[in-house]
C-alpha cells in the first residue's frame, strides 16, 4: 500500500448551500436529462426520477449508467470546499471548480476536485476544513463507534449497522447520500456520520487504510476488489468473513450477501479505517 492521502490544511471558501449537489468532470458534462440536477435549486428526487425513466440506456445513454466519466462525486448541504477558478458560459451558466477537503483524494492533497453550479455555492470564509463533518441528509450523526445490538442480541459494528439501514436502496454512481450510493460513497457516508474524514474512491480508500489481512478480517473492515493488472474498482464493509454490505452496481441496490466465485476471485486486500 502507498502512504495516506495527505491531511488537507487550506481553509474553505465557500459551503455548499443545498441539500446535494453533483460534482461534474466539466461544465459541459451534464447532459439534458440532468438539468433537475444542476438548476439554482436542485431537484435531485426528479433527476434520479428522469434517469430512471431510461433505465435501459447503456454508458451512451440517458439512464444511470450514462453518469459514467460525467461526474465524479457528490457534496452535502454544510460541505466545506475551495473555489480554484470560476466558469461562465453561455449554455452552462456560471460554474465553480473546487476541491472538498471532506473526501481525501490523491487527485488534489487539498481534496476531491470538480465542477458544480456556482449556485449551490455560498461564500464562507471563515470555515475550516478540518471541521468534523456533519451531514444534513440521513438524520443526527452517530453519536460514537460503540457497537449496537442486532434482534439476537448480538453486537453489530456501528459501520455495519449503518450501511445495513440502506439495504435495497438503488445505485448510483458518484452517490454519497441516502438518493442514491456508489460502493465507496457508502463508505464515505458511513465514516462521515461518524465524524471521521476518509478517502472517497475505492482505490484511495485501499491507500487510506490500514492493511489487514483478508483471513483475519473482523465486522467493520473492508474488502477490496481487482481485476488482474488493474487498479481496486470496489470495495465493500465487512460484516463478518466471507460477507459484506456493499453498494453493487451490477446487482443495482445496496446489498447485505456472501461474496460469490467472482468477488473472491477479484478479493485481493482488506483494510480498517480510523474509528472516532
Amino acid at each position: 500500500m502507498s502512504s495516506p492521502v495527505a491531511v488537507p490544511t487550506v481553509p474553505a471558501t465557500h459551503v455548499v448551500r443545498v441539500p446535494v449537489t453533483t460534482v461534474w468532470a466539466d461544465p459541459e458534462s451534464p447532459r439534458a436529462v440532468d438539468a433537475p440536477a444542476v438548476a439554482p435549486e436542485p431537484d435531485n428526487v426528479g433527476w434520479l426520477a428522469a434517469l430512471d425513466a431510461n433505465a435501459a440506456h447503456d454508458e451512451s445513454g440517458d439512464g444511470r449508467l450514462g453518469l459514467h466519466g460525467r461526474v465524479e462525486t457528490q457534496l452535502l448541504a454544510g460541505e466545506p470546499v475551495v473555489v480554484t477558478q470560476t466558469h461562465h458560459g453561455e449554455a452552462t451558466g456560471s460554474w465553480s471548480h473546487v476541491v472538498a477537503p471532506w473526501q481525501r483524494s490523491p487527485k488534489d492533497e487539498r481534496g476531491y476536485p470538480g465542477w458544480v453550479p456556482t449556485a449551490h455555492l455560498t461564500p464562507a470564509p471563515h470555515v475550516s476544513p478540518l471541521d468534523n463533518p456533519t451531514p444534513v441528509l440521513g438524520g443526527t450523526p452517530t453519536a460514537s463507534a460503540s457497537p449496537s445490538v442486532s434482534a439476537s442480541g448480538d453486537a453489530v459494528h456501528p459501520a455495519v449497522a449503518e450501511a445495513r439501514r440502506h439495504i435495497g436502496l438503488p445505485y448510483l454512481w458518484s452517490g454519497i447520500s441516502p438518493l442514491g450510493f456508489d460502493c465507496s460513497g457508502l463508505v464515505l457516508h458511513t465514516w462521515r456520520r461518524m465524524g471521521v474524514v476518509v478517502a472517497r474512491d475505492a482505490y484511495a480508500q485501499a491507500d487510506f487504510a490500514s492493511p489487514v489481512d483478508i483471513a483475519s478480517v473482523r465486522p467493520g473492515d473492508l474488502y477490496f476488489f481487482a481485476r488482474p493488472g488493474r487498479r481496486i474498482h470496489h470495495v465493500g464493509i465487512v460484516v463478518r468473513p466471507g460477507r459484506m454490505v456493499h453498494a453493487s452496481e451490477t446487482g443495482g441496490v445496496l446489498v447485505e450477501e456472501d461474496l460469490s466465485a467472482d468477488r473472491v476471485a477479484t478479493l485481493v486486500a482488506a483494510g480498517r479505517l480510523p474509528m472516532p
